[in-house]
């Protein structure tokens, strides 16, 4: 900026003279966050500018995907969650907010609270996609109460780096209807309210109240739940799936990343060791809204890519919960949404202990969904290794800390040949004669961007479970050849992107097929979807930051 100019902006003396190139001003950010010494800092760090340089935060982002998808969200933000009111002093610039915060206030005032959510200066905020949760089920740590806007901060974030959603139209909400967790409710420090959860009845009403706020205010909004306890969690999506722009991604999502792993997984075994699809039995240990709506994709795969019965392909799961097996004569009420799965062919038998259940139902396929650290011993590793030449193991629970294995213990306990996708990040094997082998990550980034796209893009009248069950077969799909020899059930996660695209292509195809696409525009591009969808994706090189008018504008986060 030459000085004619800066004097015009009223910078003269404000700071240095030197103009910098955006390359110049990543190089100096990535310098700093490397010297720090926990990932905990560098979360900071990075939601420092965040909130204060938008469009430098997302060029690191999206061209550091690999070192920095771990910083700002797993599993470094489950560590931001449990400390969120000890740092939030510390993460949003001067005035700034990073996020909504709602209560249950009239709906008159709500509608103003989000009004008022303008998070970008001189910019009009029209939301496309917002995630909302109430805390009360973060990850695998419990109710976090208003800690757990850290979660829909980094979905969003996830969103934009990995489809291409513009950030100035995405709005992260935290629900604050109180915790029942007592560390927090005695902190002094928590920075939410101080009371306990509402009953059913009234966690209804409120929430009701806060979509139709949200709908009053933006009326076409994407509306993305996110870590609700696992029965408001189906509750919520009973009663809107069909009513609204809406998706859960702990069911839904979850369900589709890993539906995608496991059809590659399945093929894998099929193509190495002979085993046909409809011979595979699948543990589930874990019966929360994750692993039912994990075993509904997986069930609905087998029926319409395999030709199952309704009844065959469910009686390929056997579902395992804190007091073992569930089986309609454990003498115990079933919450209702795992009646479905429960067995009746156990014989008046119950099996507690996982090795037990092995034993017993001989899977091919486990699936941990339980928040139990090391619940997939080494007993039962090594079990299902001698039941099975390639055994699938998907330890999905996060972050790292509630894993139910290790990727490393999963291969020294099956003699290098599991077949593993896992819901953090692990590192990679290296065997000792220097073999190594990558493990497989069931990440939810490589659905739900791509869906969030494909919906915000064709604006369907709802996501049917069709649209979920395409976006699942098209990132399946979407790996190179190069990939698949390398023994991968994922993509490659620097291309992220690209994959996103194919999603959402997916999304929008399958939306047009079941007639309910409504955006005219799409509709004229049927026969190009995959390049309209790549049209529409933002990209930090793409947008011009708007110049100041004035040396208190000119931190204008865009």
């Amino acid at each position: 900026m030459d000085a004619a100019k800066r004097s015009q902006l009223g910078l003269n003396g404000l700071s240095p003279v030197r103009v910098e190139t955006l390359d110049i001003q990543k190089k100096r950010a990535l310098h700093q966050l490397r010297s720090k010494h926990t990932l905990l800092e560098k979360y900071i760090f990075m939601a420092q500018m965040r909130t204060t340089n938008t469009h430098l935060f997302y060029k690191i982002v999206i061209e550091e995907l690999e070192e920095l998808a771990p910083v700002i969200y797993t599993p470094t933000v489950g560590t931001a969650c449990l400390e969120y009111s000890n740092i939030y002093p510390f993460l949003a610039g001067p005035g700034v907010s990073d996020g909504l915060y709602l209560t249950d206030n009239t709906s008159s005032d709500l509608i103003t609270m989000i009004q008022q959510y303008q998070p970008f200066p001189n910019e009009t905020f029209q939301p496309e996609i917002a995630v909302i949760s109430d805390g009360s089920r973060i990850l695998g740590l419990g109710d976090l109460g208003v800690n757990g806007i850290g979660i829909p901060i980094g979905k969003l974030q996830l969103y934009v780096a990995g489809a291409g959603i513009d950030p100035r139209k995405t709005l992260p909400i935290i629900l604050d209807l109180g915790t029942n967790n007592t560390k927090f409710l005695e902190d002094e420090f928590y920075l939410g309210l101080r009371q306990h959860r509402p009953n059913d009845q009234q966690f209804y009403e409120i929430v009701d109240k806060v979509i139709q706020s949200i709908h009053s205010v933006y009326p076409n909004i994407l509306i993305q739940f996110e870590d609700w306890s696992s029965e408001h969690a189906f509750g919520l999506l009973e009663k809107y799936q069909k009513k609204m722009l809406c998706f859960n991604d702990d069911i839904q999502g979850t369900g589709a990343v890993i539906l995608s792993g496991v059809i590659n997984a399945i093929r894998k075994v099929q193509k190495e060791s002979g085993v046909a699809p409809q011979d595979h039995r699948v543990v589930f240990y874990g019966a929360g809204s994750a692993a039912i709506g994990v075993a509904n994709q997986i069930q609905h795969y087998f029926q319409i890519e395999h030709g199952l019965t309704e009844e065959q392909a469910k009686n390929i799961f056997w579902i395992v919960d804190s007091k073992g097996l569930i089986t309609l004569d454990r003498g115990d009420t079933l919450a209702q949404h795992k009646i479905y799965y429960a067995r009746d062919d156990n014989h008046g038998q119950q099996y507690k202990a996982l090795l037990d259940i092995v034993n017993y139902v001989k899977p091919t396929i486990l699936i941990g969904l339980s928040s139990i650290p090391g619940a997939f011993s080494s007993q039962v590793l090594t079990r299902i290794a001698e039941l099975n030449e390639q055994p699938i193991v998907f330890p999905l629970s996060n972050p790292a800390t509630q894993a139910e294995c290790t990727f490393e213990q999963a291969m020294q306990a099956t003699q290098h040949r599991v077949i593993f996708a896992s819901g953090t990040a692990f590192p990679t094997y290296v065997e000792p004669n220097g073999k190594k082998h990558v493990p497989g990550q069931g990440n939810n980034m490589y659905i739900f961007p791509g869906l969030g796209l494909g919906a915000v893009l064709a604006k369907p009248s709802y996501i049917s479970d069709r649209m979920i069950f395409a976006a699942s077969k098209a990132l399946a799909d979407s790996l190179t050849p190069d990939e698949i020899n390398a023994g991968y059930l994922y993509p490659s996660l620097p291309r992220i992107r690209q994959v996103s695209a194919i999603v959402a292509t997916a999304v929008c195809q399958e939306a047009i097929d079941e007639k309910l696409a409504q955006s005219p525009d799409l509709l004229a591009h049927t026969a190009s979807l995959l390049d309209y969808v790549v049209s529409h994706m933002w990209a930090p090189q793409s947008l011009h930051a708007p110049q100041p008018k004035s040396a208190a504008s000119s931190t204008s986060r865009i």
